[in-house]
């Protein structure tokens, strides 16, 4: 017979809202930072978009400061407004 200690359980998934609120960001941000590449890894499963409990706290734990000059710890950007890939639109000027 198998004891449960000997049991391993399967890393635990959470959907963006669960997600979000894990590490403290809306859920918009979380997805922003997913969109724009700056965010915790993340998998597709049938569709849905799942997190592991510790890419979470991986990335979480990339941007941990001692103090507020350290500089070992990486930047986190905020997500951006825009994608980089949508060139700006044109300027448009009064006609006279």
């Amino acid at each position: 017979m198998t004891s449960s200690s000997d049991v391993t359980m399967p890393p635990r998934y959470l959907r963006t809202p669960d997600a979000s609120k894990f590490v403290g960001l809306s859920i918009r941000t979380l997805e922003k930072h997913r969109i724009y590449g700056t965010g915790p890894r993340y998998s597709k499963l049938g569709g849905r978009v799942v997190y592991r409990v510790d890419e979470l706290q991986a990335w979480v734990d990339s941007a941990a400061r001692a103090h507020t000059s350290d500089t070992t710890a990486r930047v986190i950007p905020a997500a951006a407004r825009r994608s980089p890939l949508i060139p700006p639109s044109p300027v448009r000027r009064e006609e006279r």
